[in-house]
């Protein structure tokens, strides 16, 4: 019991700063889901369900444009099949989970989740990923929360201006694999592209626009691509070593 309480309090250290992190940008989700019409309710409890920022944001964006729900299902299911990969890789680290604990842990494996915990020495035990996970979903909540309260107060206009917090997220997303490769940049210039014509020319709804030109982008970029591992490193002709 000492160990599991000791295991709880280091990563809940650690999942504060996520904490602060999550709450700013959960506050824009809150403002940006109540211009798109959404309630409170509707709201706090798509945050305490989904947990799932990005995608959160792309939802709702699709939902203001009246897309169908097997679009947005599809779209979402799309950005953040990521976490298939994040979730395997860590499946590895973790000691003896039981199966509810493994669905716990599974469902609040975000990107700094996963960053936290993958880069940790050693296995991590659920009481740690408990202690990590509970902050970052908390900020999440109620930065939502938070949100939507606030744009009762704001001028409608700048509740609307703040729909830009989807595209700053995607972009500082794409940043980072930038960073590794400028054939990532191509990709998504490639992935735009083919959604501008799918919705300008071919007038094909943004949902099912937006899920074409990501499986289209994502299968080019696995046939150019060098072939990478879930732990980062690169592997061409044989040798593998740090990208």
């Amino acid at each position: 019991m000492a160990k599991n309480s000791s295991s709880f309090l280091s990563g809940l250290q650690l999942g504060i700063p996520i904490f602060i992190g999550y709450f700013p940008a959960a506050v824009a989700f809150g403002l940006v889901a109540r211009s798109a019409g959404l309630l409170f309710g509707d709201t706090v409890v798509f945050s305490m369900t989904t947990f799932a920022g990005a995608s959160q944001f792309f939802a709702v964006n699709l939902l203001r444009s009246g897309a169908l729900i097997l679009e947005i299902a599809l779209g979402v299911f799309l950005v953040n099949l990521r976490h298939v990969l994040f979730s395997a890789s860590l499946y590895q680290k973790l000691s003896n989970p039981g199966r509810a604990q493994k669905a716990f842990i599974a469902f609040g494996n975000t990107d700094e989740v996963f960053s936290v915990a993958s880069t940790r020495e050693g296995k991590v035990t659920p009481a740690f990923m408990a202690g990590l996970e509970i902050p970052a979903w908390s900020g999440w909540v109620i930065g939502s929360a938070a949100g939507f309260l606030v744009g009762t107060v704001l001028p409608e206009d700048l509740q609307i201006s703040v729909g830009i917090t989807l595209y700053a997220m995607f972009t500082s997303l794409l940043i980072q694999e930038v960073k590794r490769s400028f054939r990532y940049l191509g990709i998504a210039a490639l992935s735009g592209l083919i959604n501008t014509v799918a919705v300008l020319i071919l007038s094909i709804a943004p949902g099912w626009a937006f899920i074409i030109s990501i499986a289209a982008a994502g299968g080019i970029g696995a046939l150019i691509l060098p072939e990478e591992d879930i732990s980062g490193q690169e592997i061409t002709e044989g040798h593998t070593y740090d990208s």
